[in-house]
């Protein structure tokens, strides 16, 4: 069995941080919620606070909700994890379901789409790595499905929102 002291070692193998004051510190619960056709999401920690490194956030899909038009990203993986209820997620054509304490990775450049085929809501987490995905981009898919109140969206402005974010609609 190998054992060595932590000073024994020639590498830092860790580091001292400064936390931030208690007043600058933001709560989950704290953190706006955006509304994106029919899901609600709350970035945990985006792409600014993790020095460019991760964006993690949670996202609620209701029942019988189809979302997210499928696509890829070349520039980061997106690992999932299951909170609540069962989310489908169809990856290369292949269906996969991710329940609670579930997990999915999802690499760069794989065609994939989620939806909520279960009876009960679901919840999830998203990690983005790196952080490149942040809450403006669904802001901005936000905008354009408020616009079309109901009817179909402006497709060609919801591919430009997408690429502008790194994301590449399927075909």
């Amino acid at each position: 069995m190998f054992v060595k002291a932590l000073d024994e070692f020639d590498v830092p193998i860790y580091s001292q941080v400064t936390l931030p004051k208690e007043e600058d510190m933001m709560t989950a619960t704290m953190r706006e919620a955006i509304e994106v056709g029919g899901m609600e999401i709350r970035f945990l920690v985006d792409s600014e606070q993790s020095g460019g490194s991760v964006a993690v956030f949670e996202f609620e899909v209701p029942t019988g909700t189809g979302v997210a038009a499928a696509h890829s990203h070349d520039g980061y993986e997106e690992t999932i994890y299951g909170l609540a209820g069962v989310l489908t997620w169809t990856i290369d054509g292949t269906a996969t379901e991710v329940a609670p304490g579930e997990a999915l990775l999802i690499p760069r450049g794989v065609v994939h789409h989620f939806d909520n085929q279960g009876e009960i809501d679901a919840k999830a987490l998203a990690v983005v790595t790196p952080g490149v995905l942040g809450p403006d981009y669904f802001r901005e898919v936000a905008t354009i499905l408020d616009a079309a109140a109901g009817g179909p969206p402006d497709v060609a402005a919801l591919g430009e929102v997408m690429r502008r974010h790194g994301i590449t609609p399927a075909a």
